[in-house]
């Protein structure tokens, strides 16, 4: 049990969510403003993805670059936190002949290549997926080697930006602790465990309390579900020690049949947190709980 609580805004991702809800940020302007309005609705942290026009995911540093600069150049204070999650995308060819991949869904990219936008925009935070995993439906494959993962660690890490470390099983959060340990990921170390997506772990809370059980006690974690049980999540993570996150990457619907936007999953995790005599902590209180770096 603890008092402060911080949200993280996921505000887009790169799933094919925006023909369902047109209050899915596109354009690096939309991303942007959405970050803004979540900061205001009160998360600290926006979790940022950028996509092409037409809504798929992209790894294009321009448009990274100019949602970053228009979060910076506003008038409102929020922790920036970018993807390295792209580029290793790796889909296989039909059943029966694997190989080669396929070219549609596959984006494989090198260690440097994937953190080239961290390394020129110098975000607060930037994530590190800590597995491979069967993800959703097909012969798709979410692709992070553990050399791969130790490589963009290091060049992470001397950037001066904060890790994030995303569990989305078990044995990520096994392979997390034994990068920490080996020195790639350095202290303060930050964890989010990424539950409910095909085939991670599920958002049971047998599953949930076996992840969270097995975080050691001087890490920070967050925790966060997709779909119908994100706002569930809220209370969970925040009664379990951890901070929350919400936000359009994850679920777009504020209840049943009730498209969402970025703010209005923030203003309902708040007012799920307050309820319950959490202090929603400020960016500034972020800062400086984890160590962050703000660069200009």
């Amino acid at each position: 049990m603890h008092n402060g609580v911080f949200i993280t805004c996921a505000v887009t991702g790169g799933g094919y969510t925006t023909h369902k809800s047109d209050k899915v940020p596109v354009t690096p302007e939309q991303i942007a403003d959405s970050c803004i309005e979540a900061a205001k609705a009160g998360a600290a942290v926006v979790h940022i993805h950028v996509r092409e026009d037409n809504g798929e995911p992209s790894r294009d540093i321009d448009k990274f670059a100019e949602v970053v600069d228009r979060v910076r150049s506003s008038d409102t204070d929020v922790v920036i936190n970018l993807t390295a999650g792209m580029g290793g995308d790796l889909t296989l060819g039909e059943v029966e002949n694997p190989l080669p991949p396929a070219t549609e869904g596959t984006d494989m990219a090198g260690a440097t290549e994937r953190v080239e936008h961290v390394r020129r925009l110098k975000p607060e935070i930037c994530t590190l997926d800590c597995g491979t995993m069967n993800f959703g439906e097909g012969d798709y494959i979410m692709t992070n080697t553990p050399s791969m993962l130790e490589e963009m660690a290091k060049q992470m890490d001397a950037l001066g930006v904060r890790i994030e470390i995303e569990a989305f099983d078990t044995g990520h959060l096994a392979h997390a602790k034994d990068l920490v340990r080996r020195g790639f990921i350095p202290n303060p170390v930050m964890v989010q465990l990424c539950m409910g997506v095909p085939w991670g772990a599920p958002d049971d809370l047998n599953t949930f309390m076996a992840m969270r059980n097995n975080i050691p006690d001087d890490w920070t974690f967050s925790a966060f579900s997709i779909g119908a049980n994100q706002l569930k999540y809220v209370s969970l993570a925040a009664q379990a020690g951890g901070n929350v996150r919400v936000g359009l990457e994850d679920n777009i619907y504020l209840s049943r049949g009730v498209l969402a936007s970025n703010g209005d999953l923030v203003e309902r995790a708040v007012t799920i947190l307050e309820a319950q005599n959490y202090h929603v902590l400020t960016p500034a209180e972020v800062r400086d709980n984890l160590k962050l770096t703000k660069h200009s």
